[in-house]
C-alpha cells in the first residue's frame, strides 16, 4: 500500500523530542491514541491505516497474536521520551480499525501499559471503538472491569441497503443488542457513530438511521457526512459512473435533519459533527485534538503531538514491529510548528466548536471579517468569542478561508 503520509522531516531514532516540546509538559492535558489496524472486512469507503488477517499474514507484529507487544513497546518508548515531567494520561482512546478483534485481554494488557509507563488520571476516560458483531457480553464485562469507561459502535446506518453499499456487514438489529450488552456490562458513556449522505441514501432512510440510533438511548452521537476519498473503492465505483457522488444540497439537508432530530431528543451539539447527552458525555479525547492539546499516537501510521511537534509512525504493521524490536522509534518523519502554523490550525479547529473561538487568534483581517459574518447570520460575535450559528455550521469551511488571510 502506498504511503499517504507527509515527508516531514527526519524523526530521531531514538524518538527524543526537542526541548521546545517538552517545555511545559506538565502543565497540558495528555491523551494517549492507540490504533489497532485490523479489520474484518476492508469498507469500500474508508481511507485508514487498517488491514484484514490475509493481507498481513503472520509476521511478526503484523498478526492480531503478536501486535499488542508492539504497542506495549511503544508505550516504553513514550514513557523514556516524555520522562517524569509526563502529566497521567486524561484520555485515552482505542481506535483503528476495530480494535474489538483483538482479544478483550490484549486490550486490558495495552491499558495496563498505559498505567505502568504513563500513568492515568483518577477520572481517565478510557474508550474503544467497536463494531457491533465484533463484541460479545462477555468481552464488554472484561474491559468495563479493567477500567474502560466508554465504548463508540460503528453502527453507520440502520438501513440494508445503505450498509450494503458502504461495504458493513453488520446486522443492523445487532446494534441495540451491543447497545443493551454494554449498559449491562456497566459502561456509563456509549456513542454510535453514523455516516449520512451514501450514495443511494434518501432523507427517508437517514430519518429511519436517526430514530433506530435515538431509539438506544445513546449518551453521544457522531454524524459524519461521507467523503469520497481517493484511492478508495468507493471513488473508484463513483469515478466509473456506477455511484453517484454526494451531493452538496443532499448533505446540507441531512445535517440539519440529524440537528432537528438529536436536539429534539435532549443531545446538544458541541462540535460540527458530534453530539452529546451533556458535558459529562463529551469525547474528551477528541476535545483534545480540537483544542491542540498533548497525545501520543501508538501504532502504524498514528500520529502524535507534543507541544508544537508533530510526528507520525511508519505505516505497515510489520515494519512498525521491526522497528520497535531493533530498539528504534517508529515515528517516520516529524515536524515542528512554527507560530503562524499553530495559530491556524487553531482557527480551523476552534471554529468548529460550540464554545467558539477567542477573537483574538485571528488575525487582523480575520478580526475585521468576523463582524461581516455577524451580520450574514454565519456567526455570533460575544464575550470575545466567535460561535457558528446554524447556518454558518453549513459553511462552517468557507467562514474559516474568510477569517484567515
Amino acid at each position: 500500500m502506498p504511503s499517504a503520509l507527509p515527508d516531514g522531516d527526519p524523526a530521531p531514532r531514538d524518538g527524543s523530542l526537542p526541548a521546545s516540546a517538552l517545555e511545559g509538559l506538565g502543565d497540558r492535558p495528555l491523551g494517549v491514541y492507540v490504533h489497532v489496524p485490523f479489520c474484518a472486512v476492508r469498507c469500500g469507503y474508508c481511507d485508514f491505516n487498517t488491514y484484514t488477517a490475509a493481507e498481513l499474514g503472520a509476521a511478526p507484529g503484523a498478526s492480531q497474536a503478536s501486535y499488542a507487544d508492539a504497542v506495549v513497546a511503544e508505550l516504553r518508548l513514550a514513557g523514556k521520551v516524555l520522562g517524569h515531567r509526563a502529566p497521567a494520561a486524561t484520555t485515552v482512546f482505542f481506535g483503528g480499525g476495530t480494535p474489538t478483534l483483538l482479544p478483550a485481554r490484549r486490550l486490558v494488557a495495552v491499558l495496563a501499559a498505559v498505567r505502568d509507563e504513563l500513568g492515568l488520571a483518577p477520572d481517565v476516560e478510557v474508550t474503544t471503538e467497536a463494531n457491533p458483531d465484533s463484541v460479545t457480553p462477555e468481552a464488554l464485562a472484561v474491559l468495563r472491569d479493567a477500567g474502560f469507561t466508554r465504548v463508540s459502535f460503528g453502527m453507520q446506518s440502520a438501513v440494508p441497503s445503505v450498509l450494503a453499499t458502504l461495504d458493513r456487514t453488520h446486522d443492523p438489529a445487532r446494534v441495540p443488542q451491543a447497545v443493551a450488552w454494554a449498559r449491562e456490562a456497566g459502561f456509563g458513556q456509549v456513542s454510535l457513530d453514523l455516516i449520512y449522505g451514501t450514495p443511494g441514501e434518501t432523507l427517508a432512510d437517514w430519518r429511519a438511521s436517526l430514530e433506530a440510533a435515538l431509539a438506544c438511548e445513546p449518551d453521544h452521537v457522531s454524524a459524519y457526512a461521507l467523503i469520497v476519498e481517493d484511492g478508495t473503492a468507493l471513488a473508484r465505483r463513483v469515478r466509473r459512473g456506477e455511484l453517484p457522488a454526494p451531493d452538496d444540497d443532499d448533505l446540507a439537508d441531512k445535517y440539519l435533519l440529524a440537528d432537528d432530530l438529536l436536539e429534539g431528543a435532549g443531545l446538544g451539539w458541541y462540535e460540527l459533527s458530534n453530539w452529546a447527552r451533556d458535558d459529562a458525555a463529551r469525547c474528551r479525547h477528541n476535545e483534545l485534538y480540537w483544542t491542540g492539546a498533548d497525545w501520543w499516537g501508538v501504532g502504524p501510521g498514528a500520529h502524535s503531538h507534543v507541544g508544537g511537534t508533530r510526528w507520525w509512525n511508519v505505516r505497515h504493521p510489520a515494519a512498525y514491529a521491526d522497528r520497535l524490536r531493533a530498539g528504534v522509534s517508529p515515528a517516520a518523519a516529524r515536524e515542528v510548528l512554527d507560530d503562524e502554523t499553530r495559530a491556524v490550525e487553531r482557527v480551523l479547529l476552534e471554529t468548529r466548536l460550540r464554545r467558539g473561538l477567542d477573537l483574538r487568534v485571528l488575525p487582523p483581517s480575520g478580526r475585521a471579517t468576523a463582524p461581516d459574518l455577524s451580520r450574514e447570520g454565519l456567526v455570533v460575535l460575544a464575550d470575545d468569542r466567535l460561535v457558528l450559528t446554524r447556518e454558518g455550521r453549513l459553511l462552517a469551511d468557507a467562514v474559516v478561508r474568510r477569517l484567515l488571510p
